[in-house]
């Protein structure tokens, strides 16, 4: 399992657009995916559960992986959130 912390710094968060291209790359593995904000979790492989969390720019956010491409998924979804969603 890895576990890890993550800023929001997209102008509008995770909604809609962003949203969608999260859960796209969330649903590209194998593993078990979560979302932690404000001590409520959701599987980040639903666009629901992400929709429902509220997160704005500046939330921060924990991303819980778990199982046998965890490492890949965590490397990913860093990259997107950190470089390809600033830019939306």
């Amino acid at each position: 399992m890895i576990k890890r912390d993550f800023e929001i710094k997209n102008a509008i968060g995770l909604h809609a657009r962003a949203a969608a291209l999260f859960v796209q790359t969330t649903n590209k593995f194998a593993c078990d995916i979560f979302v932690e904000k404000n001590n409520e979790r959701v599987n980040a492989k639903s666009i629901m559960g992400i929709m429902a969390l509220g997160i704005s720019k500046n939330s921060k956010i924990t991303i819980i992986v778990n199982g046998i491409d965890e490492e890949e998924a965590m490397e990913e979804l860093s990259n997107l959130i950190n470089v390809k969603l600033v830019t939306l």
